[in-house]
């Protein structure tokens, strides 16, 4: 039979201070990181399955500049004490929940006209 000595390796011991101040940093870069990540992602405004779909099967397609204001929008419409919003652009008319800030639906404009809205608290009108 055959004896193995097995030796482990020498680990120097951090003194207190210096974990705390590691835990510390490590943290903060978490943070930041994630703070940073945050700012990278500009917009809050969600679409649900049903609205993607929705604006796949229309062809509804909006510019950075029209969804931001229809983000701006929806922002204002929360503030007001809006639950439950209609957002008219002149492409497209969508039912926003503001609460979760999600597109609940979205129509083209021309089925918007023909559409009546129920369980709405506001509307906002964006021009473009």
């Amino acid at each position: 039979m055959m004896n193995f000595k097995v030796q482990h390796p020498i680990i120097q011991p951090v003194p207190f201070e210096k974990q705390t101040h590691l835990k510390k940093q490590s943290t903060n870069q978490s943070f930041k990181k994630l703070f940073h990540a945050e700012l990278a992602n500009d917009t809050t405004l969600q679409l649900s399955k049903h609205a993607e779909t929705r604006m796949n099967d229309r062809g509804i397609l909006l510019s950075d500049e029209v969804w931001n204001k229809v983000e701006n929008a929806v922002k204002k419409a929360r503030h007001k004490g809006v639950k439950e919003a209609l957002v008219l652009t002149n492409e497209a008319a969508f039912v926003v929940s503001t609460r979760n800030e999600m597109i609940i639906t979205a129509l083209d404009r021309q089925s918007a006209e023909e559409h009546v809205f129920t369980n709405i608290d506001g509307t906002v009108v964006i021009n473009e």
